[in-house]
């Protein structure tokens, strides 16, 4: 009986022994440490972040900048979140101020268009010569996605050749504007493509050439038609702010 006794009290012991050791070693282990996510940002569209690879809401390319992240701050270290957030923004300006711009195209687009709502074919033509000149100063090496800088050769090649006949017809005010259409989508799919500073718009006139291609865009709401100018200078309508 009190061999009995005695072991039923050493297998006791030995069990809290146990556990307790195990409780130790638990605590002994090094906490997982939980990383952040990789975040990747649009190259021509640094605002817009996602996993690697996935497209550009705005444009379609790849996500491939790699967005500077911080570890996830305690709620009460106020330094280390202010100190995350003036990191996260400059990082933006930075992808920012490399980006490609296509500002001083779209600006010499519209001189070109205004020209033709005044009717006036020779101004529209000067316009057309510094609008060529400017797609001339537009370095597109800066453009570092290679699918992006291959489509924006594509569209400048062919807007170039549209500018050029605007150009070269001064007093030709109907085959201007025939080419300020082409021309127009051109400028258009840039936009679209890489974006710009100033707010747009595009607007529609459906009289001209059976409704087909009167498109263009403006800096301003109100519609004023620069393929018809003083003649229905108010027809159309805007289709889209872009």
């Amino acid at each position: 009986m009190k061999n009995t006794i005695l072991s039923i009290i050493t297998l006791a012991l030995v069990s809290v022994s146990c556990n307790q050791k195990n409780k130790e070693t638990e605590a002994d282990k090094p906490l997982a440490t939980k990383t952040t996510s990789e975040l990747y940002s649009c190259p021509m569209h640094p605002e817009v972040t996602g996993e690697k690879g996935a497209e550009c809401s705005e444009c379609g390319m790849e996500l491939s900048e790699k967005v500077a992240q911080m570890p996830k701050a305690e709620k009460n270290d106020a330094v280390t979140t202010d100190v995350e957030t003036e990191n996260t923004v400059a990082t933006t300006k930075t992808v920012a101020a490399n980006s490609f711009t296509i500002n001083e195209i779209v600006s010499s687009y519209l001189k070109l268009k205004n020209a033709l709502v005044k009717d006036d074919s020779k101004a529209a033509a000067n316009a057309g010569k510094g609008l060529y000149a400017t797609f001339d100063k537009v370095n597109s090496n800066t453009i570092s996605n290679v699918k992006l800088k291959n489509k924006y050769n594509d569209i400048a090649e062919n807007a170039k050749k549209n500018v050029k006949h605007i150009g070269d017809n001064a007093g030709k005010i109907d085959h201007q504007r025939e080419y300020f259409a082409l021309l127009s989508k051109d400028v258009h799919d840039l936009i679209k493509t890489f974006g710009t500073d100033q707010k747009l718009y595009q607007d529609y006139c459906p009289m001209y050439n059976e409704g087909k291609d009167g498109y263009w865009i403006s800096e301003t709401k109100e519609v004023k038609n620069p393929y018809y100018g003083s003649e229905m200078l108010t027809c159309g309508r805007m289709v889209e702010a872009i």
